[in-house]
């Protein structure tokens, strides 16, 4: 009898849920799933459930055109309700603020801002939305990722490599602060998932370069704009759980209201379903189809990866 109960336990913790979730018409559909309820809800009752949190963490998978449906259409609806809204972005880093400013204001083109920003190759068919809806409505864009170069090189040489660069207005003042769930989390997906030289500790605190900028430029927006719900992009390792940028932004100030939303894949388009530990991920999550597989070859993708990262390789820390 024991055994029995223990089995069905089992069961009910990592059985998926399907019940009245429509099949996903294409590859930008989505379906929202309230963690709490665990019943699937409009875009518009999502907005609606939003409206009183301060944070709003709209989780992605980079290049997933479905997450950035939802971010336009959920950015727009959150609007609606509270015109007093500001954008921060892991897309751009905090030291092309002015340039993003400049083209906020009408002062350069987009080709020039994707140019000396170094936006995203996907800018266009993905964040273009946002910020043309921020430009168009004249709310404040904020660049919020670590100087990319910056990054690079405290994942090569540490910590210490920001020392000389104390007085950079653009850099956190607590570039490193930790969370020690976000580190355990973190080293498990290097040791899943990375092999090779590259020193798990310091990728660690590179990762933690860009979640605390991201965290303290969002302390930032809400210190300039009093009142105002900032809705947040990041890709979803950076919040889920409620760990990485979100959990260092709570810890910083504890008192914010903070909601994540999570993007969730699934097997199956025609019965998309989720797993109860994927609740777990944020407030809410989306149910979205998987991308394609970019490689299936393991020398396809080896030799994809070499190429990205040759000219970052050449790059000296000075």
């Amino acid at each position: 009898m024991k055994f029995t109960l223990s089995l069905l336990l089992l069961f009910m913790l990592t059985a998926c849920n399907s019940l009245s979730i429509k099949p996903l018409a294409n590859s930008y559909d989505f379906q929202i799933i309230d963690s709490d309820s665990q019943k699937k809800i409009t875009l518009n009752l999502l907005a609606n459930k939003l409206q009183n949190f301060d944070v709003v963490f709209l989780g992605e998978f980079h290049g997933n055109h479905a997450s950035h449906l939802l971010q336009a259409q959920l950015q727009a609806a959150l609007f609606a309700q509270n015109p007093n809204q500001i954008l921060t972005m892991e897309q751009f880093t905090t030291d092309k603020q002015v340039v993003l400013n400049a083209y906020l204001d009408d002062e350069i083109g987009e080709k020039i801002l994707i140019k000396k920003a170094n936006a995203w190759h996907n800018y266009t068919a993905s964040y273009r939305p946002l910020v043309e809806f921020a430009k168009r409505n004249f709310l404040p864009v904020y660049a919020a990722n670590a100087p990319a170069d910056l990054v690079r090189c405290v994942g090569r040489n540490g910590a210490t490599y920001l020392d000389k660069f104390n007085h950079d207005k653009s850099l956190p003042k607590q570039p490193f602060l930790n969370d020690k769930a976000y580190e355990k989390k973190f080293m498990g997906f290097m040791k899943k998932n990375r092999k090779g030289s590259t020193s798990p500790k310091k990728s660690y605190l590179a990762q933690l370069f860009r979640d605390n900028s991201m965290a303290e430029t969002i302390l930032k927006a809400l210190a300039e704009h009093p009142n105002a719900q900032v809705i947040h992009t990041n890709g979803a390792f950076h919040s889920n759980q409620f760990l990485g940028t979100a959990g260092l932004l709570k810890k910083r100030q504890p008192a914010l209201k903070i909601a994540v939303i999570s993007p969730i894949h699934v097997k199956d388009i025609k019965q998309p379903s989720y797993q109860l530990k994927d609740l777990k991920a944020g407030n809410f999550i989306y149910l979205i189809t998987p991308q394609p597989n970019n490689y299936k070859q393991t020398k396809n993708r080896m030799k994809a990866f070499k190429e990205m990262f040759k000219n970052a390789n050449k790059k000296v820390c000075k």
